[in-house]
């Protein structure tokens, strides 16, 4: 009797690639606490966190692939997610990414983390103006500096002393935050 489709009994199995190590669902660098996560369609997590003690505003990351948002962009200033809008955010995210969990980020030492904010602010010069920036505007870099509030402000005011030219921090008057000038480029300043 013919056959006409035969099966390969010895088939041999490809080797796979390893698959990175799920990120831990209590994981939360320092300065940041998590208030919601959500999973993606192969349960990579989407974050909603904050980074100050009343989470008057809140950011989204998603761990497997790169989207972060902190801010609707639909106005001239720049509005804040409140929790409720970031989890909405959060949830139409993982509703429609395939990513797959990266691995966990190392936590980097103190003269890495401290490279990487002067190249933050720094990056941040402009040629036409002096930029204002506020700490909260460097919650979408939190993850990866993992960094607590008060070691941000201490670096900043010192590369203020250090670098008077690149950026001035003062202090406010009403709440005591610390506000930041991120001077444009001598070149241009009239």
């Amino acid at each position: 009797m013919f056959r006409l489709f035969t099966r390969n009994r010895s088939t041999i199995a490809e080797p796979s690639a390893p698959e990175p190590e799920p990120w831990p669902e209590n994981w939360a660098p320092d300065g940041v606490m998590v208030a919601e996560r959500y999973h993606n369609q192969v349960l990579a997590v989407v974050l909603v966190y904050t980074t100050d003690a009343n989470g008057s505003s809140c950011a989204v990351a998603c761990l497997g692939c790169h989207y972060q948002t902190m801010s609707n962009g639909r106005s001239a200033y720049r509005s804040l997610y409140s929790l409720a809008d970031a989890a909405k955010v959060a949830n139409e995210h993982a509703s429609t990414c395939r990513a797959l969990a990266r691995p966990l980020l190392p936590r980097p030492d103190d003269n890495d983390a401290r490279d990487l904010l002067h190249k933050w602010v720094h990056g941040s010069r402009s040629r036409k103006e002096d930029v204002t920036f506020h700490l909260c505007d460097f919650d979408l870099g939190r993850l990866t500096l993992q960094r607590t509030r008060t070691w941000i402000e201490t670096e900043l005011e010192l590369l203020a002393a250090a670098e008077p030219d690149v950026l001035h921090a003062s202090r406010c008057e009403y709440s005591g935050a610390l506000v930041l000038h991120i001077l444009r480029h001598p070149d241009d300043r009239s």
